[in-house]
Protein backbone atom coordinates (compact mmCIF):
# COMPACT_ATOMS: atom_id res chain seq x y z
CA UNK A 1 0.00 0.00 0.00
CA UNK A 2 2.98 2.35 0.28
CA UNK A 3 2.79 3.19 -3.42
CA UNK A 4 -0.81 4.32 -3.08
CA UNK A 5 -0.04 6.26 0.08
CA UNK A 6 2.67 8.32 -1.57
CA UNK A 7 0.35 9.39 -4.37
CA UNK A 8 -2.46 10.05 -1.94
CA UNK A 9 -0.65 12.60 0.16
CA UNK A 10 0.45 14.40 -2.98
CA UNK A 11 -3.06 14.60 -4.40
CA UNK A 12 -5.43 15.07 -1.48
CA UNK A 13 -8.43 17.27 -2.27
CA UNK A 14 -9.81 20.06 -0.13
CA UNK A 15 -13.36 21.11 0.73
CA UNK A 16 -15.34 23.90 -0.89
CA UNK A 17 -17.88 26.26 0.58
CA UNK A 18 -20.85 24.34 -0.85
CA UNK A 19 -20.06 21.13 1.07
CA UNK A 20 -22.91 18.81 2.00
CA UNK A 21 -22.83 16.26 4.78
CA UNK A 22 -21.71 12.70 4.07
CA UNK A 23 -21.60 9.79 6.50
CA UNK A 24 -19.42 6.72 6.93
CA UNK A 25 -20.33 3.85 9.24
CA UNK A 26 -17.53 1.33 9.52
CA UNK A 27 -17.80 -1.80 11.66
CA UNK A 28 -14.45 -3.44 12.46
CA UNK A 29 -13.84 -7.00 13.56
CA UNK A 30 -10.54 -8.42 14.78
CA UNK A 31 -9.48 -5.32 16.73
CA UNK A 32 -7.91 -5.45 20.17
CA UNK A 33 -10.02 -4.03 23.00
CA UNK A 34 -7.97 -0.86 23.35
CA UNK A 35 -7.72 -0.16 19.62
CA UNK A 36 -8.45 3.31 18.36
CA UNK A 37 -9.16 4.34 14.78
CA UNK A 38 -7.33 7.40 13.45
CA UNK A 39 -9.08 9.54 10.85
CA UNK A 40 -6.70 11.49 8.60
CA UNK A 41 -6.92 13.74 5.58
CA UNK A 42 -4.41 14.96 3.01
CA UNK A 43 -3.50 18.59 3.54
CA UNK A 44 -0.69 20.50 1.92
CA UNK A 45 1.01 17.33 0.70
CA UNK A 46 0.92 15.68 4.14
CA UNK A 47 -1.36 13.15 5.79
CA UNK A 48 -2.79 14.94 8.84
CA UNK A 49 -4.69 13.11 11.64
CA UNK A 50 -7.97 14.95 12.24
CA UNK A 51 -9.76 12.75 14.78
CA UNK A 52 -9.38 9.70 17.01
CA UNK A 53 -12.39 7.40 16.95
CA UNK A 54 -13.27 4.86 19.66
CA UNK A 55 -15.10 1.78 18.32
CA UNK A 56 -18.21 0.85 20.28
CA UNK A 57 -18.86 -2.62 21.67
CA UNK A 58 -19.73 -3.86 18.17
CA UNK A 59 -16.61 -2.31 16.61
CA UNK A 60 -18.55 0.53 14.96
CA UNK A 61 -17.10 3.95 14.25
CA UNK A 62 -19.11 6.70 12.59
CA UNK A 63 -17.98 9.74 10.64
CA UNK A 64 -20.18 12.63 9.56
CA UNK A 65 -18.52 15.46 7.65
CA UNK A 66 -19.36 18.14 5.09
CA UNK A 67 -18.11 17.07 1.67
CA UNK A 68 -18.25 19.28 -1.44
CA UNK A 69 -16.06 17.33 -3.86
CA UNK A 70 -14.93 13.69 -3.99
CA UNK A 71 -12.76 13.53 -0.87
CA UNK A 72 -10.30 10.93 0.34
CA UNK A 73 -10.50 10.01 4.02
CA UNK A 74 -7.97 7.62 5.51
CA UNK A 75 -8.58 5.30 8.46
CA UNK A 76 -5.76 3.58 10.33
CA UNK A 77 -5.11 2.13 13.78
CA UNK A 78 -3.20 3.74 16.63
CA UNK A 79 -0.21 1.46 16.14
CA UNK A 80 3.05 1.77 14.27
CA UNK A 81 2.91 0.35 10.77
CA UNK A 82 -0.88 0.19 10.70
CA UNK A 83 -2.54 -0.64 7.38
CA UNK A 84 -4.83 1.99 5.91
CA UNK A 85 -8.34 2.19 4.54
CA UNK A 86 -8.84 4.73 1.77
CA UNK A 87 -12.40 6.00 1.67
CA UNK A 88 -13.31 8.03 -1.41
CA UNK A 89 -16.39 9.88 -0.18
CA UNK A 90 -18.82 11.67 -2.50
CA UNK A 91 -21.08 14.60 -1.49
CA UNK A 92 -24.22 13.48 0.38
CA UNK A 93 -23.01 9.87 0.26
CA UNK A 94 -23.84 7.27 2.90
CA UNK A 95 -21.18 4.55 3.17
CA UNK A 96 -21.57 1.42 5.26
CA UNK A 97 -18.58 -0.92 5.58
CA UNK A 98 -17.76 -4.15 7.39
CA UNK A 99 -13.99 -4.47 7.78
CA UNK A 100 -11.97 -7.41 9.09
CA UNK A 101 -8.58 -6.56 10.54
CA UNK A 102 -6.16 -9.45 9.90
CA UNK A 103 -3.15 -8.98 12.21
CA UNK A 104 -1.29 -12.01 10.83
CA UNK A 105 -0.78 -10.15 7.56
CA UNK A 106 -1.40 -6.64 8.95
CA UNK A 107 -4.13 -5.96 6.44
CA UNK A 108 -7.70 -4.69 6.34
CA UNK A 109 -10.19 -6.71 4.33
CA UNK A 110 -13.56 -5.17 3.44
CA UNK A 111 -16.17 -7.89 3.62
CA UNK A 112 -19.18 -5.70 2.87
CA UNK A 113 -19.51 -2.27 1.25
CA UNK A 114 -22.61 -0.18 0.60
CA UNK A 115 -22.41 3.20 -1.08
CA UNK A 116 -21.08 4.31 -4.45
CA UNK A 117 -19.24 2.11 -6.92
CA UNK A 118 -16.03 3.64 -5.60
CA UNK A 119 -16.23 1.62 -2.41
CA UNK A 120 -17.32 -1.52 -4.26
CA UNK A 121 -14.16 -1.32 -6.36
CA UNK A 122 -12.06 -0.63 -3.27
CA UNK A 123 -13.62 -3.63 -1.52
CA UNK A 124 -12.58 -5.87 -4.44
CA UNK A 125 -9.11 -4.34 -4.28
CA UNK A 126 -8.69 -5.26 -0.59
CA UNK A 127 -10.00 -8.76 -1.31
CA UNK A 128 -7.38 -9.25 -4.04
CA UNK A 129 -4.66 -7.90 -1.79
CA UNK A 130 -5.57 -10.20 1.08
CA UNK A 131 -5.67 -13.26 -1.17
CA UNK A 132 -2.24 -12.41 -2.54
CA UNK A 133 -0.87 -12.09 1.01
CA UNK A 134 -2.41 -15.33 2.28
CA UNK A 135 -1.49 -17.60 -0.60
CA UNK A 136 -0.19 -17.55 -4.15
CA UNK A 137 -3.31 -17.05 -6.27
CA UNK A 138 -3.71 -18.70 -9.65
CA UNK A 139 -3.80 -15.27 -11.29
CA UNK A 140 -1.07 -12.87 -10.06
CA UNK A 141 -2.27 -9.88 -8.05
CA UNK A 142 -1.04 -7.31 -10.59
CA UNK A 143 -2.92 -8.99 -13.44
CA UNK A 144 -6.08 -9.24 -11.34
CA UNK A 145 -5.83 -5.58 -10.36
CA UNK A 146 -5.30 -4.60 -14.00
CA UNK A 147 -8.48 -6.48 -14.93
CA UNK A 148 -10.45 -4.94 -12.04
CA UNK A 149 -9.50 -1.38 -12.93
CA UNK A 150 -9.97 -1.92 -16.64
CA UNK A 151 -13.51 -3.19 -16.02
CA UNK A 152 -14.22 -0.16 -13.81
CA UNK A 153 -12.38 2.54 -15.74
CA UNK A 154 -15.26 4.99 -15.34
CA UNK A 155 -15.09 4.80 -11.55
CA UNK A 156 -13.19 7.56 -9.76
CA UNK A 157 -11.61 5.13 -7.30
CA UNK A 158 -9.80 3.55 -10.26
CA UNK A 159 -7.94 6.83 -10.83
CA UNK A 160 -6.56 6.44 -7.32
CA UNK A 161 -5.89 2.71 -7.35
CA UNK A 162 -4.07 2.77 -10.68
CA UNK A 163 -1.25 4.61 -8.90
CA UNK A 164 -0.34 1.23 -7.47
CA UNK A 165 1.44 0.86 -10.82
CA UNK A 166 3.17 4.24 -10.69
CA UNK A 167 6.67 2.74 -10.63
CA UNK A 168 5.80 0.57 -13.63
CA UNK A 169 4.01 3.29 -15.58
CA UNK A 170 5.38 2.39 -19.00
CA UNK A 171 4.00 -1.14 -18.70
CA UNK A 172 0.57 0.06 -17.54
CA UNK A 173 0.30 3.27 -19.59
CA UNK A 174 -2.61 1.88 -21.70
CA UNK A 175 -4.53 1.23 -18.46
CA UNK A 176 -3.83 4.79 -17.27
CA UNK A 177 -5.12 6.08 -20.59
CA UNK A 178 -8.29 3.99 -20.46
CA UNK A 179 -9.08 5.27 -16.97
CA UNK A 180 -8.23 8.84 -17.93
CA UNK A 181 -10.48 8.64 -20.98
CA UNK A 182 -13.33 7.32 -18.86
CA UNK A 183 -13.11 10.11 -16.28
CA UNK A 184 -11.67 13.27 -17.85
CA UNK A 185 -15.02 14.43 -19.19
CA UNK A 186 -16.83 14.07 -15.87
CA UNK A 187 -14.10 14.93 -13.36
CA UNK A 188 -11.61 17.21 -15.18
CA UNK A 189 -10.67 19.09 -11.99
CA UNK A 190 -10.29 16.08 -9.71
CA UNK A 191 -6.69 15.83 -8.50
CA UNK A 192 -6.40 12.11 -9.17
CA UNK A 193 -7.76 12.51 -12.69
CA UNK A 194 -5.47 15.48 -13.37
CA UNK A 195 -2.51 13.40 -12.22
CA UNK A 196 -3.18 10.48 -14.54
CA UNK A 197 -4.11 12.87 -17.35
CA UNK A 198 -0.70 14.52 -16.98
CA UNK A 199 1.01 11.15 -17.00
CA UNK A 200 -0.84 10.05 -20.13
CA UNK A 201 -0.34 13.30 -22.05
CA UNK A 202 3.41 13.28 -21.46
CA UNK A 203 3.82 9.55 -22.09
CA UNK A 204 5.28 8.18 -25.28
CA UNK A 205 5.22 4.46 -24.65
CA UNK A 206 3.87 1.42 -26.44
CA UNK A 207 0.12 1.60 -26.86
CA UNK A 208 -0.07 5.40 -26.78
CA UNK A 209 -0.98 7.51 -29.80
CA UNK A 210 2.05 9.03 -31.49
CA UNK A 211 1.83 12.85 -31.31
CA UNK A 212 1.40 14.65 -34.59
CA UNK A 213 4.50 15.95 -36.35
CA UNK A 214 3.82 18.71 -38.86
CA UNK A 215 6.95 20.18 -40.40
CA UNK A 216 8.42 21.42 -43.67
CA UNK A 217 10.36 19.08 -45.93
CA UNK A 218 13.34 19.83 -48.19
CA UNK A 219 11.13 21.69 -50.65
CA UNK A 220 9.19 23.68 -48.07
CA UNK A 221 6.15 21.42 -48.36
CA UNK A 222 4.39 20.59 -45.10
CA UNK A 223 4.46 16.90 -44.26
CA UNK A 224 2.39 15.37 -41.50
CA UNK A 225 2.95 12.10 -39.68
CA UNK A 226 -0.81 11.50 -39.68
CA UNK A 227 -0.80 11.43 -43.50
CA UNK A 228 0.90 8.03 -43.22
CA UNK A 229 -1.94 6.38 -41.30
CA UNK A 230 -2.50 2.87 -42.58
CA UNK A 231 1.26 2.25 -42.78
CA UNK A 232 3.84 0.98 -40.32
CA UNK A 233 6.02 4.06 -39.80
CA UNK A 234 9.52 4.42 -38.41
CA UNK A 235 10.01 7.94 -37.04
CA UNK A 236 13.76 8.35 -37.27
CA UNK A 237 15.40 11.22 -35.36
CA UNK A 238 18.88 11.80 -36.77
CA UNK A 239 21.35 14.44 -37.98
CA UNK A 240 24.09 14.71 -40.58
CA UNK A 241 26.70 15.27 -37.86
CA UNK A 242 25.65 12.17 -35.85
CA UNK A 243 28.07 9.36 -36.67
CA UNK A 244 25.96 6.55 -35.07
CA UNK A 245 22.99 7.82 -37.11
CA UNK A 246 24.95 7.68 -40.34
CA UNK A 247 26.18 4.18 -39.47
CA UNK A 248 22.59 3.02 -38.96
CA UNK A 249 21.29 4.59 -42.19
CA UNK A 250 22.32 1.66 -44.46
CA UNK A 251 20.27 -0.69 -42.29
CA UNK A 252 17.21 1.57 -42.55
CA UNK A 253 17.69 1.89 -46.32
CA UNK A 254 17.86 -1.90 -46.65
CA UNK A 255 14.71 -2.44 -44.55
CA UNK A 256 12.85 0.29 -46.43
CA UNK A 257 13.64 -1.47 -49.69
CA UNK A 258 12.54 -4.80 -48.25
CA UNK A 259 9.24 -3.73 -46.66
CA UNK A 260 8.11 -0.51 -48.36
CA UNK A 261 5.87 -2.32 -50.83
CA UNK A 262 4.27 -4.16 -47.91
CA UNK A 263 3.34 -0.93 -46.11
CA UNK A 264 6.49 0.35 -44.40
CA UNK A 265 7.38 4.06 -44.39
CA UNK A 266 10.17 6.10 -42.84
CA UNK A 267 9.54 9.60 -41.48
CA UNK A 268 12.95 11.17 -40.94
CA UNK A 269 13.24 14.13 -38.58
CA UNK A 270 16.62 15.87 -38.80
CA UNK A 271 18.09 17.69 -35.82
CA UNK A 272 20.41 19.58 -38.15
CA UNK A 273 20.72 23.34 -38.16
CA UNK A 274 22.68 23.46 -41.41
CA UNK A 275 20.44 22.95 -44.43
CA UNK A 276 23.25 22.12 -46.86
CA UNK A 277 24.73 19.48 -44.55
CA UNK A 278 21.29 17.94 -44.05
CA UNK A 279 20.55 17.70 -47.78
CA UNK A 280 24.02 16.36 -48.58
CA UNK A 281 23.69 13.59 -45.98
CA UNK A 282 20.33 12.54 -47.47
CA UNK A 283 21.94 12.24 -50.88
CA UNK A 284 25.19 10.62 -49.72
CA UNK A 285 23.39 7.98 -47.65
CA UNK A 286 20.81 7.27 -50.38
CA UNK A 287 17.83 7.97 -48.10
CA UNK A 288 15.32 7.51 -50.90
CA UNK A 289 12.04 7.92 -49.00
CA UNK A 290 10.25 11.27 -49.45
CA UNK A 291 9.44 12.04 -45.81
CA UNK A 292 12.41 14.16 -44.70
CA UNK A 293 11.55 17.08 -42.42
CA UNK A 294 13.43 19.56 -40.26
CA UNK A 295 12.94 23.02 -38.78
CA UNK A 296 16.76 23.36 -38.73
CA UNK A 297 16.76 24.21 -35.02
CA UNK A 298 19.09 21.43 -33.89
CA UNK A 299 18.35 20.25 -30.35
CA UNK A 300 15.58 22.85 -30.18
CA UNK A 301 13.65 20.97 -32.87
CA UNK A 302 9.94 21.19 -32.12
CA UNK A 303 9.43 17.52 -32.99
CA UNK A 304 12.44 16.49 -30.92
CA UNK A 305 11.11 18.31 -27.88
CA UNK A 306 7.61 16.90 -28.42
CA UNK A 307 9.02 13.36 -28.34
CA UNK A 308 11.45 14.05 -25.52
CA UNK A 309 14.52 13.30 -27.66
CA UNK A 310 17.70 13.73 -25.63
CA UNK A 311 20.10 11.70 -27.75
CA UNK A 312 20.26 10.41 -31.31
CA UNK A 313 19.85 8.14 -33.12
CA UNK A 314 16.37 7.70 -31.71
CA UNK A 315 13.43 5.91 -33.29
CA UNK A 316 9.72 5.46 -32.67
CA UNK A 317 7.88 2.65 -34.48
CA UNK A 318 4.21 3.44 -35.12
CA UNK A 319 1.46 1.04 -36.17
CA UNK A 320 -1.12 1.67 -38.94
CA UNK A 321 -3.54 3.17 -36.40
CA UNK A 322 -0.99 5.74 -35.25
CA UNK A 323 -0.19 3.95 -31.98
CA UNK A 324 3.36 3.56 -30.72
CA UNK A 325 4.66 0.00 -31.04
CA UNK A 326 8.18 0.44 -29.69
CA UNK A 327 10.95 2.96 -29.15
CA UNK A 328 14.62 2.96 -30.05
CA UNK A 329 14.69 -0.14 -32.22
CA UNK A 330 17.79 -0.27 -34.41
CA UNK A 331 19.88 -2.83 -36.22
CA UNK A 332 18.81 -6.42 -35.72
CA UNK A 333 16.08 -5.46 -33.25
CA UNK A 334 14.37 -3.29 -35.85
CA UNK A 335 14.77 -5.98 -38.51
CA UNK A 336 13.24 -8.62 -36.25
CA UNK A 337 10.29 -6.41 -35.31
CA UNK A 338 9.49 -5.61 -38.94
CA UNK A 339 9.79 -9.27 -39.87
CA UNK A 340 7.33 -10.12 -37.12
CA UNK A 341 4.87 -7.38 -38.11
CA UNK A 342 4.79 -8.13 -41.80
CA UNK A 343 4.68 -11.88 -41.28
CA UNK A 344 1.30 -11.25 -39.64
Amino acid sequence: MKKLFVILIALGAGLAATAQKSTVNCTFSGLENDARVILSSAQGGRLIPTDTLVPNAKGLVSISQPVADPTMMVLSLNKKGSPMLHLLVMPKEKITLAVDYMPAINQFNITSAKGSDNMRVYKEFTNLLVRSRLWTPEIPFERSLDSLLSANSGTLMSAFLVTYFEQAFEQYAPLYKKIRDGLIGKWPENEFVKHIDSRVRTALVAGMEAPEIEMADRDGKTRRLSDLRGKVVLIDFWASWCRPCRMENPNVVRLYGQYHDKGFEVFSVSLDNNRDAWLKAIEDDHLVWPNHVSDLRGWSSAAGRLYGIQSIPATVLVDPDGKILARNLRGKDLENKLKELFAQ
